[in-house]
């Protein structure tokens, strides 16, 4: 079963990243992803981006990932 260090350690291999959270149960989980490459992209590109870090997992292994993006100057306030 993934634990969410293992996935927040995929995301940031796989995505520039400021800043992840990511917490849950081994089977649905919650995300918090801030990255200067969302700039200027939609949620769903930047949804697409996440997905695209998390690759085959995304389909094996993580059953539901609820995830807030946001751009750097979004986590700052």
């Amino acid at each position: 079963m993934i634990q969410p260090e293992q996935i927040k350690s995929v995301i940031e291999d796989g995505l520039q990243c400021d800043h992840v959270e990511v917490a849950g149960d081994g089977h649905h989980f919650e995300a918090v992803i801030v990255s200067s490459q969302f700039r200027g992209k939609s949620k769903v590109q930047q949804h697409q981006l996440v997905y695209r870090a998390l690759g085959d997992r995304m389909r094996e292994e993580i059953h539901a990932l609820s995830m807030r993006t946001l751009t750097p100057e979004e986590w700052g306030g």
